[in-house]
C-alpha cells in the first residue's frame, strides 16, 4: 500500500507541474491573443491546479 502512495503522490506532483505549466501558457496565449478562450482555459487549468494541490497537501485525510 506504501508503493501505491509514493507512485500516487508523484503523479499528482506531476500533474501539479504540467497544470501549471499549462495554465500560465494559456495566461501568455491570452495576453498574445485577447481571445477569452484562453483567458477561461487559463483559469480553469489554475482551478484545478489548486485543487490537485489541496488534495495532495491533504492526502493521508483523503486516504484514512
Amino acid at each position: 500500500m506504501r508503493l501505491i502512495l509514493v507512485a500516487h503522490r508523484i503523479l499528482i506532483g506531476a500533474a501539479i507541474g504540467f497544470g501549471a505549466f499549462y495554465a500560465v501558457w494559456e495566461a501568455r496565449a491570452y495576453r498574445e491573443t485577447a481571445e477569452s478562450t484562453h483567458l477561461l482555459i487559463a483559469i480553469a487549468a489554475g482551478l484545478v491546479t489548486l485543487l490537485l494541490a489541496y488534495y495532495l497537501k491533504n492526502l493521508k485525510r483523503f486516504v484514512g
